[in-house]
């Protein structure tokens, strides 16, 4: 597995933002960010990042929790959600750019981080940590992320922030030693056991990896990128069974996931289920037609058509 595999265990995305605007078109894009009682959450820093040219740009919410991207490309992107005391959430999504066509606005749930965030002081200096993350000072941002557990033993799982840090800086030996420590805590901690399943990755010990990855509480899984790296691991491994359960629910969570639709495609299709990976392969088209694994998908189409 790749360093920038890491996904949506990374508590943001780590793309530099050019300056050159090439990403720009035009599609038209809004969303809505809200918390578990269904509010509106203002504030929240929206990053996107177009992935076919690795560029971006950045945006808040408003007071209703409406966030808006106009003038973008078409294509693959990826969303980044952050705010202060809740969990991060980063999702993949296809932007149409047709002109006069709105995509469809996405809708997002954040939940509050509980028991950790109990002084203003300790929401400024985690901001300071996340910020110095955020910007590719891993090395600066440790020292501040191990003051707050200092003064706040019981933020225990500000270590996952630690760890994500040194894994930035490919020192997997201190990244281990750290997400360990959120283990002991909460041993069924979805991020952390995904994080030591990279490192162990990382290291070529898929072996470790798969045991650290089997750990995980499927049901508590609602993120769909994580659900989709996971799913991989599992095809490239050739569990299939695993890895279609995975790809499914990344599906179920967010129905436009072009790559989960695509590997769902390829599940079905190894397994000799024809009738649902033809599916797979024609919602795959009718999202996307202009993907540049269109002609791809369509030989796949060809194919089981004549079947």
């Amino acid at each position: 597995m790749k360093k920038g595999t890491l996904g949506l265990l990374m508590i943001l995305l780590l793309a530099s933002f050019l300056l050159a605007q090439d990403w720009t078109g035009r599609g038209r894009q809004v969303g809505f960010v809200y918390d578990e009682e269904g509010n509106p959450l203002e504030g929240v820093k929206v990053k996107l990042l177009f992935v076919k040219t690795q560029s971006g740009f950045e945006t808040t919410t408003d007071k209703d929790g409406k966030w808006s991207a106009m003038g973008v490309d078409g294509g693959q992107w990826y969303i980044d959600f952050e705010l202060a005391g809740y969990e991060p959430k980063k999702i993949v999504t296809e932007i149409v750019d047709i002109r006069g066509r709105v995509n469809k606005p996405i809708e997002i749930t954040m939940k509050k981080v509980e028991g950790l965030f109990v002084t203003e002081d300790m929401q400024e200096e985690y901001k300071k940590g996340i910020d110095l993350f955020n910007e590719g000072k891993y090395q600066e941002s440790i020292p501040v992320f191990q003051t707050i557990v200092e003064k706040f033993p019981d933020a225990y799982i500000v270590y996952m922030n630690i760890g994500h840090s040194y894994f930035q800086m490919e020192n997997y030996d201190e990244a281990e030693k750290y997400y360990l420590q959120v283990l002991e805590r909460e041993p069924g901690h979805a991020n952390t056991l995904i994080g030591l399943g990279n490192i162990a990755m990382n290291r070529g010990d898929t072996e470790k990896a798969m045991e650290y990855y089997n750990k995980i509480e499927f049901e508590k899984i609602e993120d769909p990128t994580v659900l989709y790296n996971v799913g991989t691991i599992f095809y490239n491994n050739s569990k299939f069974d695993e890895a279609l359960k995975y790809y499914q629910k990344a599906v179920e969570v967010q129905d436009d996931f072009l790559d989960a639709i695509y590997q769902l495609g390829l599940t079905y299709l190894t397994k000799g289920n024809n009738a649902e990976a033809l599916a797979q392969f024609e919602r795959y088209l009718e999202i996307s037609p202009d993907s540049p694994k269109a002609a791809q998908v369509q030989g796949f189409i060809d194919y089981l058509k004549k079947q």
